[in-house]
């Protein structure tokens, strides 16, 4: 697609820049598909493993891993920190706040329904929430609004970054020029991870209404 083509341009281009930029480039990235999830944070993710390969094959000592490592780990923390905030915010804004369809739209008694079932599955949430990039954006704001402990949110989801980054990181890193195959494979993966979860929410409303009627 043509999209690709010009972000693997636009990526290449990144590698010539110094270590400093390319550090801020990828803490961006990463802290950019925490609060905006069209972006492709996870394909720059694997593509900084393949930059690490390059410079360890080519024994350059710039950009390395500990470099990637900290820039992807402290971006998510940012980004995820900042919906968290923006969650607890965006709650007491609502409650407050008077406008038009407000009885149609906030219902006290479901979403404090959400919140008790965020509450009893919250570490499972948490933990897979990086698994997926529409999920992990809507996890944070809901934790927000729930007002989770923050050390135990980010101790969660810190093991989250570790495996789901270090997996990405991993792939680009063995696939070396072919690290683009892991791309396809993380498409292939949110499209049958969405496609779950949609019929899942189906069923669930399905179950809800046939007890309602019965």
């Amino acid at each position: 697609m043509e999209w690709q083509i010009q972000l693997e341009n636009f990526l290449l281009w990144i590698v010539e820049q110094n270590e400093i930029f390319i550090w801020f480039f990828f803490f961006f990235s990463n802290f950019l598909e925490n609060v905006f999830p069209p972006w492709p944070g996870d394909t720059v993710t694997v593509f900084g493993g393949f930059l690490v390969a390059q410079s360890l094959e080519f024994g350059k000592t710039g950009f390395g891993i500990l470099g990637l490592a900290s820039s992807t780990y402290l971006g998510n923390v940012c980004g995820a920190y900042l919906m968290l905030k923006f969650g607890d915010r965006f709650l007491k804004w609502v409650q407050k706040k008077e406008f038009p369809l407000k009885k149609e739209i906030y219902d006290e008694e479901k979403i404090q329904k959400t919140f008790d079932w965020f509450h009893k599955n919250e570490i499972l949430v948490i933990l897979f929430s990086r698994f997926s990039a529409g999920i992990r954006f809507f996890v944070a704001i809901i934790a927000g609004m729930v007002g989770i402990n923050l050390y135990k949110f980010f101790f969660y989801f810190s093991i989250s970054v570790i495996l789901w980054c270090g997996l990405l990181i991993q792939g680009g890193y063995s696939l070396g020029s072919n690290w683009g195959l892991i791309v396809e494979y993380i498409a292939l993966y949110n499209k049958i991870f969405f496609a779950i979860l949609a019929f899942s929410i189906v069923v669930f409303l399905f179950y809800t209404l046939w007890k309602k009627i019965s």
